[in-house]
């Protein structure tokens, strides 16, 4: 298995990248991948290359880059050179931590859709109190959308959640203002009709506040929606340590009980932190995409790897495609 990976995309490039994918190959036999980017400065973290190859490029797409713009214009960025190793069968798989539309862009022209789905979805997995976790999506990769296409992310998360993390007949719940049948505006209304009668265990609406819970091991809405969702929760996760860290620090007192129970601190973080869970997965295309946080350090890229690997060895781009055959759920 090769995976093509972005290594100059995120805020932590190449480092991180570089650290992740030497981690990835110590650990999981097999493994082969290619970095794309400017070899100069991959050169200076890369200290065990084995099973690593560098394919060299000193165009970048930024973060201030217009996204189809960009894919458009800079042929030779490491972005765009690295779905066209998929497209091009040199790679089974990439990862980016770059520009999130950038990404989506060249996914669809450099890798494309698997036939049948309308929209690609961006699906990462967030934390829940249980330690389960769950899968949001969309979270931005289309702020407009149709009953049609909810209902595909649906069939696409419970692929993904029953054969790469393992959670046998998932549950799937709409996004909604409540949680009662008939809730919502028109686009949920008509979504939740078709989901009742798709090949998935719907268990209905699932309001906002219940998604850290575990109230449904998918959890479906249009982009807009599960963007703010996203920047919500991360936002509340990060003022909740920020005003803990400002507790603890206060008094003597409390820095004394700070020292008491910072390890039990840590391992709160680390359960909160959904880069554990990898990345986020542009479910609907013709390979396995998988985006980065952009924040990246080596640990979370090491994460995004083993969740494209899992992808690959679980054939789930080719289930979606076999499923989305069997069925009707959209146009073109």
């Amino acid at each position: 298995m090769r995976l093509a990976i972005d290594a100059m995309g995120g805020d932590n490039a190449p480092q991180a990248i570089v650290e992740g994918a030497m981690e990835a190959v110590a650990k999981i036999p097999e493994l082969q991948i290619t970095l794309i980017g400017n070899e100069q400065l991959i050169k200076q973290h890369l200290s065990d290359p084995s099973r690593i190859e560098i394919l060299h490029t000193d165009e970048v797409i930024t973060g201030e880059d217009e996204p189809v713009r960009a894919v458009r214009r800079k042929k030779n960025a490491s972005m765009v050179l690295m779905t066209k190793e998929v497209k091009e069968g040199r790679a089974d798989a990439c990862i980016s931590a770059g520009n999130t539309g950038a990404l989506m862009s060249a996914g669809l022209f450099g890798v494309g859709r698997i036939p049948g789905i309308s929209r690609p979805a961006l699906s990462p997995t967030l934390p829940t109190a249980d330690g389960k976790g769950f899968l949001l999506l969309d979270v931005g990769a289309n702020v407009d959308a149709k009953a049609e296409h909810l209902l595909q992310y649906a069939i696409m998360g419970s692929i993904y959640t029953e054969k790469v993390r393992g959670i046998h007949n998932p549950t799937v719940g709409l996004l909604n203002v409540g949680t009662e049948d008939g809730k919502g505006n028109d686009l949920v209304k008509k979504a939740f009709a078709l989901m009742q009668d798709a090949p998935i265990q719907f268990i209905g609406n699932v309001e906002a506040r219940d998604l850290l819970t575990g109230a449904a091991d998918i959890v479906v809405t249009d982009g807009f929606s599960g963007n703010v969702a996203l920047k919500t929760i991360e936002g509340t996760a990060l003022m909740m340590f920020s005003l803990l860290k400002e507790t603890f620090m206060s008094s003597m007192k409390t820095k004394l009980a700070a020292a008491m129970v910072k390890g039990d601190l840590g391992a709160l973080k680390s359960k909160l932190d959904y880069s554990e869970y990898g990345g986020a997965g542009l479910f609907g295309l013709a390979a396995p995409v998988i985006k980065a946080h952009g924040s990246s350090n080596g640990r979370a890229i090491y994460n995004a790897i083993k969740q494209a690997c899992h992808m690959v060895e679980h054939q789930v781009t080719e289930t979606i495609k076999e499923t989305m055959e069997s069925l009707d759920t959209g146009e073109e």
